[in-house]
């Protein structure tokens, strides 16, 4: 599966490199939405929650409201990932709290199988808090010990995120060995080569700057879908 993602920042959609630098905006959230129509779920991150300076729920609703969206960003506690699943969030994404005793609340208050479990990486370790914070573990070693509490993983290589260099294949591979858990892999991804190797691995691929910047056409995408 390919999901597009719609990233909100102030109000609008847009793009960062390695979760920083603003590279570009894109159109509303209802006209990216609307083309990105033809593929069956979009993901959906509130950037100004996940780095706690502030939220776009009402635009997170609206979004939820229209289309299948698996939402993420500053999901730290059990209310707030049931809120999400109440405005119509078909998966929740959980990042920073996976490390906290939250975790178990949320799979517990929403169920297992709507929670994916995001491990974003930065030189080779686990990035927190909208990726500002580094931890000591790396996303292999992890894995384990989240699948009770979560159906799937969101796997972020942020050392190429929004630089559309390519991302590392060879860690997806990893991942995969290490998990039989669904596994969405993001951050880099830049040709559709690199997206059959994901699809033969089994694993998703969640695209950004490779869309909005129009490295890979969307009519392309979709036949892959």
């Amino acid at each position: 599966m390919i999901l597009p993602c719609i990233d909100l920042m102030g109000g609008k959609v847009v793009q960062l490199v390695q979760g920083r630098e603003k590279a570009l905006e894109g159109d509303t959230p209802l006209a990216m939405l609307a083309r990105f129509s033809a593929f069956p779920q979009i993901q959906v991150i509130d950037l100004d929650a996940a780095i706690g300076s502030g939220e776009n729920g009402e635009l997170v609703e609206l979004l939820a409201s229209r289309a299948t969206c698996r939402i993420g960003g500053g999901v730290r506690s059990a209310e707030r990932a049931r809120k999400l699943v109440e405005q119509g969030a078909h998966r929740v994404i959980v990042g920073t709290a996976a490390f906290t005793s939250a975790l178990e609340e949320i799979a517990t208050a929403i169920g297992r199988e709507r929670v994916i479990v995001a491990l974003d990486s930065k030189d080779g370790r686990i990035v927190v808090k909208g990726w500002r914070e580094k931890t000591e573990f790396s996303a292999e070693e992890v894995l384990k010990r989240f699948e009770p509490f979560c159906s799937g993983f969101l796997c972020t290589y942020v050392d190429k995120e929004g630089m559309m260099q390519g991302t590392d294949l060879a860690w997806f591979r990893r991942l995969r060995a290490a998990t039989n858990h669904e596994i969405t892999a993001a951050g880099g991804i830049t040709t559709l080569d690199e997206i059959r190797e994901l699809h033969r691995l089994g694993i998703h691929a969640a695209l950004g700057m490779a869309v909005y910047t129009e490295k890979l056409s969307l009519v392309e995408l979709a036949a892959l879908t």
